[in-house]
C-alpha cells in the first residue's frame, strides 16, 4: 500500500505579505479586460481594485496600450495590449471608478497620402 503525505507550504512570518502576493497572482491570472470597438473608438474595462487614479500610468504608442501601477500602489499591475489599429491619444480618455479602469481610445484617422496628378 502506498501512502502519500502532503506537507503544508511554508510561508514567511508576515502572512499579510503572502496574502498580498496571492491576491496579486489571482488578479493577474483572472484579469481579462472587456473590449468593444465601433467605427470610431475602442473601449476597454480593466479591473484594478485597490489602486487610485494617481497610482496608474497609461502609455499609448501606435496600436499598443500599456498601463502600469506606480511603486506607491498597494497592488502591482503591469499590462500591455495590442489593438487592431492605431490609437489617437489626443482624443482618448481614461477614468478610474470603483476599481475599474475605463479606457475610451479613439481610432486614429488615417489621412490619405494620395496625390492627384493632372493630365496634360
Amino acid at each position: 500500500m502506498f501512502i502519500s503525505t502532503i506537507s503544508a507550504p511554508s510561508y514567511p512570518k508576515n502572512n499579510l505579505v503572502s496574502f498580498e502576493r496571492f491576491i496579486d497572482g489571482v488578479m493577474k491570472s483572472s484579469q481579462k479586460p472587456k473590449f468593444e470597438q465601433d467605427a470610431s473608438q475602442y473601449k476597454m474595462e480593466i479591473d484594478i481594485p485597490g489602486v487610485s487614479k494617481d497610482q496608474v500610468n497609461i502609455s499609448i504608442e501606435g496600436h499598443i496600450v500599456r498601463f502600469k501601477t506606480t511603486e506607491q500602489a498597494k497592488r502591482n499591475y503591469s499590462e500591455g495590449y495590442e489593438l487592431p489599429g492605431e490609437v489617437d491619444p489626443s482624443t482618448s480618455t481614461a477614468k478610474l471608478e470603483d476599481g475599474v479602469l475605463y479606457l475610451t481610445l479613439a481610432k486614429k484617422v488615417q489621412l490619405s497620402k494620395a496625390s492627384s496628378l493632372p493630365v496634360l
